[in-house]
């Protein structure tokens, strides 16, 4: 009897033993989703021409795409509607943009617009009168 009982703690003992050993060799810790480490996300590469500018586009939810754009066009506007990227419609300020990388924003339907910014700041140009200038980076975002 004692030796029943020694043999069933000893089986314990070993499955306890390798729980713990399957317990240390748990994955580590993915941290890629962690707020405070930025996702690297690689641009969509589009068009062909001399000069070149980054693009994101932001939608209300705050995703985010991101472009390499390559043009020979004039104004950021004229490269983005050659490429198929931007829609709009003559308004008396230039072009109101409605539609940017498939994503709608329209203030007449959804309360929505796109805020236009270079490097960072709110635009005081249209998307249709800026020049494109080599290095710098535009932003349309849903606001």
């Amino acid at each position: 009897m004692l030796k029943r009982k020694s043999i069933k703690l000893l089986s314990v003992l070993v499955c306890m033993l390798l729980v713990a050993a399957l317990g240390a060799c748990a994955p580590v810790e993915d941290f890629s989703d962690d707020p405070k480490t930025p996702a690297i996300q690689t641009p969509t590469v589009l068009g062909e021409g001399r000069k070149a500018f980054n693009l994101s586009v932001t939608d209300d939810k705050g995703g985010e795409l991101f472009f390499e754009i390559h043009t020979d066009s004039e104004t950021v506007g004229e490269a983005l509607v050659a490429l198929n990227l931007l829609e709009g419609e003559p308004g008396p300020y230039g072009l109101y943009v409605k539609k940017v990388a498939g994503i709608t924003a329209d203030y007449n339907t959804n309360k929505k617009y796109w805020a236009f910014y270079i490097d960072g700041e709110y635009a005081t140009s249209g998307v249709d009168t800026t020049a494109i200038t080599e290095g710098s980076t535009y932003a349309l975002k849903v606001q």
